[in-house]
C-alpha cells in the first residue's frame, strides 16, 4: 500500500501559499554551486555518455550490459555509493545495477531509476555515438543512456556542493526496461523492494517538451496485453451461418474485435489488436510476434487467434476494461467459442496528490532557477515504464531525463543542452528534499 504522503503535500501548498509566485534565483550557496557544477561538468557529462552509447547494451546483449554497468560502477564509488550487480540469468536477462548511499537518519529516502539496456541489440546497423555541436546521434543516446549521464551529473553536483553527504538514496539502473524477464514478480522484485522502502521515486527517463516547454510527469499508463481465440465448426462454406455450421472462427473473432471498438473507449483508455491469423489452422510462435494459418475459400475457419494490447490509468481502469473485455469474449456467436487470457506488463502510475506535490516543489525550482513554469503532460502521450512497479509505494515524478527525438530509431538524436538545466533541477530537488526529515 502507498504510504500517507499529505505531509508532502500540505509542505508543498504551504510554500506556494506563503511565497506566492516566488521570485528568480532564489538559492541557496550549495544550490548555486551544484549549478556551478553541473555546468562546469558539461563536456565531461557528454563524455561519459558518448562512452555509454558506444558500448551496445540492446536488452539481450547480456555482456554488453554488463560492461556498461562496469563503466558506471566506478562512477558511483567514488560519489560513495555501495554498488550491487544484481543476477537475472533466471529469467535470463543481463542483470540489474543497484547503488546504495546511506545519508542522514530519518532523511527523505529516494529512489532514483534507469536503465542500461536499449532496443538495439550487436547485428543493428545503428551503432555508435556522434556529436554535431549542441545535439548527439546514437543508440540509446535519449533512452536512457542520457538519462543516466544526467542523473550521474546531478550526484557528481551534490557531492561538490556537500548536500549528497545526508542525502538517502537508492539508485536502480534495470538491464532489461525495453524487455523484462518474465515472470516479473522476479525480474521488478528487487525494483519493488527498493519502491516500498522508499519515500520517493525520481524516474530519469526521457523529458517530455511539448510546444517549445517542458512539461512534468506525474502519471504513466499501464501496458497490458491480450491473445483472443475463437474457434467454429469447420466444414463446406456452403453451410456458413446454418444452425449446424455456425458462423466459423473468423466471423466469431472480428464480432469481437467490433464490439471491442465500438464499447470499450474511457477517457485515458487505448487498446489496439496488433496481430491476427485463422483458418482451418492457425498458430503463433514461441514469441508470439510470427502467425502461422492455413485455409481455403471453400473452409469455414475453425481457428483464429489474435494478439494486442490495452493501456490505463489506473488498476481500477484495468480491472473494469478487462471485465468488460471477457463479458464480450463470452457472448458467443451461433456454433462458436472463444477464450480471452491477460498478460499485465507495466502497472499504471496513477495521478497521486503526492506526486502532484512533487511537481509543485519542481515547479518551485525552476521559478527560483528563473526557468519557465512547467505543465502536466497528458498521461496519453508517455508509454510505460520500470517508475510504474513503485509508483503505488512511493511519490513519483517521471521525466527527469534526457529530451530529443527518435528515440528507438535509426536516428535517435539528444538534444545535449537539456543536460544543464535537467541536471540542475534535479539536484536541488533531491537536495532540498534531502534536508528535510520524513
Amino acid at each position: 500500500m502507498r504510504r500517507p504522503s499529505m505531509r508532502f503535500a500540505a509542505l508543498a501548498l504551504a510554500c506556494l501559499a506563503g511565497l506566492g509566485a516566488p521570485a528568480a534565483a532564489e538559492l541557496s550557496p550549495a544550490e548555486q554551486q551544484m549549478s556551478e557544477t553541473v555546468d562546469a561538468e558539461y563536456e565531461r557529462t557528454i563524455s561519459v555518455l558518448e562512452n555509454l552509447v558506444n558500448q551496445n547494451s540492446g536488452t539481450r546483449n547480456t555482456e554488453g550490459n554488463r560492461a556498461v554497468m562496469a563503466m558506471l560502477r566506478p562512477e558511483f564509488e567514488a560519489l560513495g555509493f555501495a554498488v550491487e550487480i544484481i543476477d537475472q540469468s533466471e529469467v535470463d536477462r543481463s542483470g540489474h545495477f543497484f547503488a546504495r548511499h546511506e545519508g542522514r537518519e530519518g532523511g527523505t529516502r529516494m529512489l532514483l531509476i534507469g536503465h542500461t539496456d536499449t532496443v538495439f541489440e550487436p547485428d543493428a546497423p545503428f551503432q555508435s555515438f556522434t556529436r554535431n555541436g549542441d545535439s548527439a546521434t546514437g543508440p540509446g543516446v535519449v533512452d536512457n543512456k542520457g538519462g543516466v549521464a544526467i542523473m550521474l551529473a546531478a550526484l557528481r553536483a551534490m557531492h561538490a556542493a556537500g548536500t549528497l553527504e545526508d542525502a538517502n538514496i537508492v539508485v536502480a539502473l534495470t538491464g532489461d526496461e525495453e524487455d523484462f524477464g518474465e515472470p516479473a514478480e522476479i525480474a521488478r522484485r528487487d525494483l519493488v523492494e527498493a519502491g516500498q522502502w522508499a519515500d520517493v521515486a525520481l524516474g530519469f527517463e526521457s523529458l517530455a517538451i511539448m510546444d517549445g516547454n517542458d512539461m512534468g510527469t506525474i502519471a504513466r499508463r499501464s501496458s497490458n496485453s491480450w491473445q483472443l481465440t475463437t474457434s467454429g465448426i469447420q466444414g463446406h462454406s456452403s453451410r456458413i451461418f446454418s444452425e449446424r455450421a455456425g458462423d466459423g472462427a473468423i466471423y466469431e473473432m472480428a464480432r469481437i474485435i467490433s464490439r471491442f471498438r465500438a464499447e470499450l473507449p474511457e477517457p485515458n483508455l487505448t487498446f489496439n489488436v496488433g496481430l491476427i491469423a485463422g483458418g482451418d489452422t492457425a498458430s503463433l510462435d514461441e514469441q508470439g510476434v510470427r502467425a502461422q494459418a492455413t485455409g481455403k475459400t471453400n473452409i469455414i475457419p475453425a481457428i483464429a487467434i489474435a494478439r494486442g494490447d490495452f493501456r490505463t490509468l489506473s488498476d481500477e481502469q484495468t480491472q473494469r476494461v478487462r471485465e468488460r473485455m471477457e463479458a464480450i469474449v463470452a457472448d458467443h456467436a451461433p456454433g462458436t467459442g472463444a477464450e480471452i487470457v491477460f498478460d499485465q506488463g507495466y502497472p499504471p502510475m496513477a495521478p497521486t496528490d503526492g506526486n502532484r506535490a512533487l511537481f509543485e516543489r519542481l515547479n518551485l525550482i525552476n521559478a527560483d532557477l528563473g526557468l519557465p513554469e512547467m505543465g502536466l503532460l497528458d498521461p496519453a502521450m508517455r508509454g510505460a515504464a520500470d517508475i510504474s512497479f513503485v509508483a503505488q509505494y512511493a511519490d513519483a515524478l517521471a521525466g527527469m531525463g534526457a529530451t530529443g527525438e527518435g528515440s528507438h530509431g535509426p536516428e535517435e538524436t539528444m538534444d545535449l543542452t537539456v543536460i544543464p538545466r535537467q541536471a540542475t533541477r534535479a539536484a536541488i530537488l533531491m537536495s532540498r528534499l534531502a534536508a528535510e526529515t520524513r
